[in-house]
């Protein structure tokens, strides 16, 4: 079946928050928050995004490291933002490596964090488990209709296998072994080593590091959907 895309239904709002994560934050920080992932995935211009969240252009264009800004001193606690680099550094390596088909995939899988687990889960009414919710993130952010399991997205034809792991882009899938079987977990990268997904019963869709030795330990390979590949820069006429 060829790749189509169309355009995302859902665009994260500084309201739009699932409860669990946003509906603890007060308005001006939730506005701040949706700034930040709007400003990684490069959807926006730098000065339309800073007017919108209520900054100014020069504040936003000088921000501060995660120790000094409260906004990424919560990001960085709830593991969204390393805490050892700038906002403004993590900004600019997402516009470096993600399409603009990544980014809006990206935000849309953003837009369900807190969601509960649920095998066999689906949607955001009913909870997601692992391959459902890269399955509904896929199709409802570009129009690509993966098969439902986890180890069947790992070897669908329609995908192109990441062959190492320093070369992950956001919007990548990324499959774990989890139950001693080959391809049992699958998230979507979302860059500088994170990931998102729905983890396990009890727990909900949140955001994990790579770099964390269970994941290192289980990680099983990535695939890509051959029109998240970023584009190639032509060279300049001399």
């Amino acid at each position: 079946m060829p790749f189509t895309t169309r355009h995302a239904s859902r665009r994260l709002q500084a309201t739009d928050f699932p409860a669990g994560h946003g509906s603890r934050l007060s308005p001006p920080l939730k506005a701040l928050l949706a700034w930040v992932f709007l400003l990684s995935s490069h959807l926006l211009p730098h000065t339309a995004l800073a007017q919108q969240a209520g900054v100014s252009p020069a504040a936003s264009a000088s921000a501060a490291a995660p120790s000094d800004d409260p906004v990424a001193r919560f990001l960085s606690d709830k593991g969204l933002l390393p805490s050892s680099r700038p906002v403004s550094e993590l900004a600019q390596q997402v516009r470096n490596t993600a399409t603009d088909l990544a980014s809006d995939l990206v935000l849309s899988a953003m837009n369900f964090l807190g969601v509960p687990y649920r095998r066999g889960g689906t949607s955001e009414e009913t909870g997601f488990d692992c391959s459902g919710f890269t399955r509904h993130v896929f199709e409802n952010s570009v129009g690509l209709i993966l098969p439902r399991r986890a180890s069947e997205q790992a070897r669908s034809p329609q995908l192109v296998p990441v062959q190492q792991q320093a070369e992950l882009k956001p919007g990548d899938l990324v499959f774990f072994n989890t139950l001693r079987q080959t391809f049992s977990h699958v998230g979507i990268y979302i860059g500088d080593n994170k990931f998102i997904h729905s983890p396990r019963a009890g727990g909900s869709v949140r955001v994990e590091d790579m770099r964390q030795a269970y994941w290192q330990q289980r990680y099983n390979g990535a695939r890509r959907a051959p029109n998240m590949a970023p584009q190639a820069t032509a060279p300049a006429n001399n």
